[in-house]
């Protein structure tokens, strides 16, 4: 009888638990509970909240036990300070050993949906499998161990005064340059580093001390930091298993992140570089030591001369900065590279402009606080130069304030956050004046030589102020592309201006003037108005990657103005015109200036970045010319996921099926077959760090008319032709049959792969919106199957918003 009595005491409890003592009440459906933590648990499965984040990745947890067992679990390799938990809650010693990797290779992992998983351990009253938690985490740690770096976290113990975005002072700023959304309190990326616990990440030094410690502050390995899928379906763990990996993926001694960046890019376009032509390596500007970083400190306090500067900015220390630098001169300064690399001095660069670069390379390692305080600190003192000038005059202007200006923009245009966005609209005109007179000057300068060759420091001076205008159109270019604002400046502003030259000649390093000369009298030397009136008469022409850049964000702005003009349905001649200069502008990749210059990045298209970059404005202008999404763009605007999506949902009677259409569908193809040839998984976690955040914002348009074509082919009761077969199977063949037949739609499997995709690891906020934007956008198509069988007069008014958001609740 002794074994019995335990059983009865045991099951004694579970009497006294039952139903009629769950007083606490879910606000959101018929669920109780006995405990008001449990209901707090279930309710985050309809508010997906996930207030439990990693400080080691990106990951987030509705509960705090799991947070715990995933370091546990997945960092237990980083030789980090583990996690410790506020109490050893029931069961949670035996979980620690159940989610124990076990090294062997074979061991096989199970495809489980971490946010699902627990969904299920939040309704149900805090019973947890343990098990099958055990077995997501240490599959979940296989993939995060694939591709680690062996980077370590070193976490400091002091109290360093760490900076807060939530800081006081920031949030009323009190001059017009940083009005708006000056401090982005709200940036939607994912945090992190905590603001409580932001002592772990305080800088080593201030203005006030200089730290002569060693320590280093160093970043996790990314993949370590991203490879939780928790924002993955289980259906889209095998549609990404089954979909070919890249081969691409070899170390690369140049990069930052070695195992993220692949091989480093082909050095020429359509062949070798001759015998003559050796290949070069630009080395990213670093600070040799404490003594140096002490300069920077003492000029970035002489600039701020009203001290306005926040009381608690810090500048990191020597290391943290030479991190900063080689992340944007490696991974982002050649997708935009008006700096000269060679001449960029930290020492003696403008505070201000060095603070912008710092700010860009803090983002490419994930420290967004740094990245902030960085931000902020540079568009401080811009500011201050701007209000001391009693007369602001453009002309005399100096060039790094615009350069300040443009990446300070940059950050905030795409940091997912609307009031970046706003203060970006409302200083673009005083970005574009920037312009305008310092072209001017150049000008000056240039008439002033009467003919006479310059010499090389003149040269570079000239051609970073040129690099630095076109950089700015560009800028704008993106501006209007993303979020259908009217272009800051137009192309007959730069006509007169030779294109940028070749990045080979751009990082020349001479030993000698005369080699110099040579080199540069070699070089060839074209304006914008003769690149461009080629294009329009069907001339092939020879030019830069730069200048290739530069040339679509011409034709992009021209196709958007001929969209937007009340003539454009009857104007066949310059819809013609367009396709011709679009299709002479592809074809003259072939002629394009061959490069020497090795970049420490990885990029499917053969060349220079640039090139790839330059591939995707072109395919989103191409699919212009037939499908206008203008309401998506608009929707943008305002970041709310819903309301994109809701957006892109109701745009389905702009996608037609025509000849004309199908030749879109085929750049909509080669935009995400890209990503399953070179591997989705393998896209996901370095695509954010390798190409430019072009590719995100061009790939929304394509994929939205793709997976609404898609749609209308599966649901349309008019048939489909041979050609439009032949593109849907084409599309089909990327994808497994479990994963269409767990979304149910192909359709909904492009759109809710893009979101994922997008959602990977998250450089840029704005990509973290377009993400969620996809998948609620996937949702719907799923959740649309024309159930609106209304009268003809009205066939599609109940669908937009409503019927949206009711599909979004159950996300």
């Amino acid at each position: 009888m002794a074994p019995t009595v335990p059983a009865a005491t045991s099951n004694s409890p579970a009497k006294k638990t039952s139903a009629p003592e769950k007083k606490y009440k879910c606000q959101f459906c018929n669920r109780a509970f006995s405990r008001s933590e449990h209901r707090s648990r279930h309710e985050r499965s309809h508010t997906k909240e996930r207030p439990f984040k990693c400080l080691k990745c990106r990951s987030t947890f509705v509960r705090r036990d799991l947070l715990l067992r995933h370091d546990r679990t997945v960092h237990a390799k980083d030789g980090g300070v583990p996690l410790v938990s506020e109490g050893r809650r029931r069961g949670g010693n035996s979980g620690v050993q159940k989610t124990s990797p076990v090294p062997g290779p074979s061991k096989p992992s199970i495809t489980i949906d971490p946010a699902t998983l627990e969904q299920i351990e939040a309704s149900s009253d805090g019973m947890v499998d343990l098990e099958t938690a055990a077995m997501l985490m240490t599959d979940f740690q296989h993939k995060a161990a694939a591709a680690a770096t062996g980077n370590n976290v070193h976490e400091r113990s002091g109290s360093d005064t760490s900076y807060s975005p939530g800081r006081g002072p920031l949030l009323e700023p009190p001059v017009a340059y940083l009005s708006g959304n000056a401090t982005l309190p709200q940036m939607p990326w994912d945090t992190l580093v905590s603001p409580t616990d932001s002592k772990h990440h305080s800088m080593n030094t201030s203005f006030t001390s200089q730290d002569g410690g060693s320590h280093t502050h160093q970043l996790p390995s990314i993949m370590d930091r991203h490879v939780s899928r928790d924002g993955l379906a289980p259906s889209v763990h095998s549609l990404v298993d089954s979909l070919p990996v890249s081969g691409n993926s070899t170390p690369n001694a140049l990069s930052p992140y070695p195992s993220m960046t692949g091989p480093v890019s082909p050095v020429n376009y359509r062949r070798s570089p001759g015998p003559s032509q050796a290949l070069t390596s630009p080395k990213a500007p670093q600070i040799a030591n404490d003594m140096e970083r002490q300069i920077i400190v003492d000029r970035v306090k002489a600039a701020d001369s009203l001290s306005t500067l926040p009381e608690g900015f810090q500048l990191p220390n020597t290391a943290a900065l030479n991190k900063y630098l080689s992340t944007y001169f490696n991974l982002y300064h050649h997708h935009l590279p008006f700096l000269h690399q060679g001449s960029f001095k930290p020492t003696t660069a403008s505070p201000p402009l060095l603070l912008a670069v710092l700010s860009i390379g803090a983002l490419y390692t994930f420290e967004r606080e740094h990245a902030f305080m960085l931000h902020v600190g540079s568009k401080v003192l811009v500011n201050q130069f701007l209000q001391q000038k009693d007369n602001f005059d453009s002309r005399k202007c100096p060039l790094w304030a615009m350069q300040s200006t443009l990446l300070n923009m940059i950050f905030e245009s795409w940091s997912g956050d609307p009031k970046g966005l706003e203060w970006t609209c409302s200083i673009k005109s005083l970005l574009a004046n920037m312009v305008a007179g310092n072209r001017y000057q150049l000008k000056l300068r240039t008439e002033a030589r009467e003919g006479r060759q310059p010499t090389r420091e003149e040269w570079i001076e000239d051609e970073t102020c040129r690099r630095t205008y076109y950089a700015v159109y560009i800028f704008f270019g993106m501006l209007t592309l993303t979020f259908n604002h009217t272009p800051g400046m137009s192309l007959d502003e730069l006509d007169s201006l030779e294109l940028p030259s070749s990045e080979s000649l751009w990082n020349l390093e001479a030993t000698d003037e005369e080699t110099w000369r040579r080199s540069l009298a070699s070089s060839t030397v074209i304006t914008v108005r003769e690149a461009h009136d080629r294009l329009f008469q069907g001339e092939q022409t020879r030019y830069s990657a730069f200048a290739t850049r530069v040339m679509i964000n011409a034709l992009f702005l021209q196709v958007w103005s001929h969209k937007r003009s009340f003539e454009a349905l009857q104007d066949v001649v310059t819809e013609y015109k367009l396709r011709l200069a679009l299709e002479t502008w592809e074809n003259s990749l072939d002629v394009c200036e061959p490069e020497t210059i090795v970049v420490p990045l990885s990029t499917p298209q053969k060349g220079h970045p640039l090139i790839f970059n330059s591939m995707a404005i072109y395919r989103n202008t191409r699919a212009r010319l037939e499908v206008d999404l203008k309401s998506v763009q608009e929707a943008l605007r305002y970041h709310s996921s819903y309301e994109v999506a809701a957006a892109m949902t109701v745009a389905r009677d702009k996608v037609k099926r025509s000849t004309e259409m199908n030749k879109v569908i085929q750049q909509c193809f080669e935009c995400i077959e890209i990503a399953a040839v070179q591997g989705i998984n393998w896209v996901a976690k370095t695509s954010a760090t390798n190409w430019s955040v072009e590719h995100p914002l061009c790939g929304l348009d394509l994929m939205v008319i793709l997976s609404l074509w898609l749609y209308r082919l599966e649901h349309d009761e008019e048939p489909a032709t041979e050609a439009e077969i032949a593109l849907y199977s084409k599309v089909r063949s990327l994808f497994d049959d479990d994963a269409i037949d767990a979304y149910g739609k192909l359709s909904s499997t492009v759109a809710r792969v893009w979101g994922n995709i997008l959602d990977g690891v998250v450089v840029w906020g704005i990509t973290k919106l377009m993400g969620e934007s996809f998948k609620l956008h996937a949702q719907a198509l799923v959740g649309y199957e024309d159930s609106l069988h209304v009268a003809k007069d009205q066939p599609l008014q109940p669908m937009p918003t409503k019927s949206l958001a009711s599909v979004g609740t159950a996300y």
